[in-house]
């Protein structure tokens, strides 16, 4: 049997006559104010984006297809500049140069950054002053610190043979034998941002609750299984940064390889930023660089790419 409706219930049915409709559109006109909102605060770092780094890719990317000198009016040559540089033996080298500097530079920078993490992480007596002092590199400039490898690197006078002959070990020639010139680049390179790694790492340890550590010992886990079970994989995540951002600076490497070295002795520590260089400065030839440019771009978007879709795999949130 149905209810009688009351007044109010039929107060409810009956539109009221003075309210406003709904205007059409207004949810869109109201998120399009939003969106300029949004611009307009964007400004004043999108437009130095935009000029400073989107024009120039896109400049980079029309010099790639012509041939260019600097000083001639370029002349249009579609994609040889690519297949030149492919198939250039050299091209390989540099890749291979740059590779090697990656493989050596990250794992010495990620394990002495975490070795300098963990140690500042605990109750030390002047453990700010540490601190400063380890990040102090980091923002020195880098041709500061090149200077000041290049000397301690000196095979006839520089302080590291004198401490190597010192104790009986061989005195590699460093920066000038073409084995080691590399390796004296990741050396100085490793040194320089092992503070920038601690950093982020130390704020990664920080972040672990303590709890996790009581709990385990209380357990009886030794600090061996307290650092692999909960240390490393709750640090995953400043790891995959550090990791990231390693790998994109060690594939932009030019500063330390120009001072040290110059790319040699005999073209032995060439870098790709550095056949970069050489390419538009030294041979005049600006469309091959910008080809060349562009694929270290693709390489490092490539592996970026991987990164990111691997971190499923080993990167854990708390």
């Amino acid at each position: 049997m149905s209810t009688p409706a009351t007044s109010s219930t039929i107060a409810s049915a009956v539109p009221d006559p003075t309210a406003r409709p709904p205007r059409p559109g207004g949810r869109r006109t109201r998120s399009l104010k939003n969106i300029g909102w949004v611009l307009f605060f964007l400004l004043p770092s999108a437009v130095p984006l935009a000029v400073f780094t989107l024009a120039p890719m896109v400049g980079s990317l029309w010099v790639s297809l012509h041939t260019w000198n600097l000083i001639s009016p370029m002349r249009w040559s579609g994609l040889n500049n690519y297949t030149t540089l492919l198939q250039d033996p050299s091209t390989r080298t540099v890749f291979w140069h740059t590779l090697a500097y990656v493989a050596g530079y990250l794992p010495l920078v990620y394990v002495g950054g975490l070795a300098l993490a963990v140690a500042l992480n605990r109750k030390l007596a002047g453990r700010s002053i540490f601190r400063a002092v380890y990040f102090l590199p980091v923002i020195t400039s880098w041709v500061v610190v090149a200077l000041v490898w290049k000397w301690l690197l000196n095979p006839s006078s520089g302080l590291v043979n004198a401490v190597l002959g010192a104790v009986g070990l061989p005195q590699p020639g460093w920066w000038t034998d073409p084995q080691w010139a590399l390796p004296s680049v990741i050396l100085s390179s490793a040194w320089k941002d092992l503070g920038f790694v601690m950093v982020i790492l130390l704020a990664g340890l920080q972040a672990i609750p303590q709890d996790l550590y009581e709990a385990a010992t209380v357990d009886g886990a030794s600090p061996w299984h307290r650092f692999r079970y909960i240390t490393l994989p709750l640090l995953s995540p400043s790891t995959f940064f550090v990791v990231v951002i390693s790998l994109i600076n060690g594939f932009q490497v030019f500063d330390q390889v120009f001072v040290m070295t110059g790319g040699g002795p005999a073209g032995s520590s060439q870098v790709v930023v550095g056949q970069i260089y050489d390419l538009t400065f030294r041979y005049g030839r600006a469309g091959q660089a910008s080809a060349l440019s562009w694929l270290l771009f693709a390489l490092i978007l490539i592996i970026t790419a991987v990164q990111v879709r691997g971190q499923k795999r080993w990167v854990h949130y708390a």
